[in-house]
């Protein structure tokens, strides 16, 4: 059973990653990194190998065909039946940008074929 994240340079794809590794943890699954841009196949982050060996997953990251849309990857993906659920990271958002949650988590959420855990970066106090 895999858990995919879609990983970007972002805090949020991080916090999205390492919240993937801790349920993969608890459900007995392997975390996949699939990567927006550059890193396709490499050996995922350092912090994140760590954190990985840590909870006792195993942590792989997949290619994405060149050329291909990261979104689209991402949703085929989430019809494996190997998969379990997609992590994504969200970015906190203003009451205009509410109205338009980023195009690819939209589309995410809205074409995944499986449970999608959308995960934020934890703040400080609401103001």
């Amino acid at each position: 059973m895999n858990i995919i994240v879609a990983m970007t340079a972002t805090p949020e794809a991080e916090a999205a990653a390492r919240t993937a590794i801790d349920e993969a943890a608890l459900r007995g699954a392997d975390v996949v990194l699939l990567p927006e841009e550059d890193g396709n196949g490499t050996a995922p982050p350092a912090d994140l190998a760590a954190h990985a060996e840590a909870q006792g997953v195993r942590l792989t990251t997949a290619v994405v065909p060149e050329g291909a849309d990261f979104g689209d990857t991402l949703i085929d993906s989430s019809y494996a039946a190997d998969t379990a659920m997609v992590v994504i990271g969200l970015r906190r958002r203003s009451p205009v940008g509410k109205l338009f949650l980023g195009s690819t988590s939209q589309r995410i959420l809205l074409e995944s074929g499986c449970p999608v855990h959308a995960v934020k970066v934890r703040v400080g106090p609401r103001r």
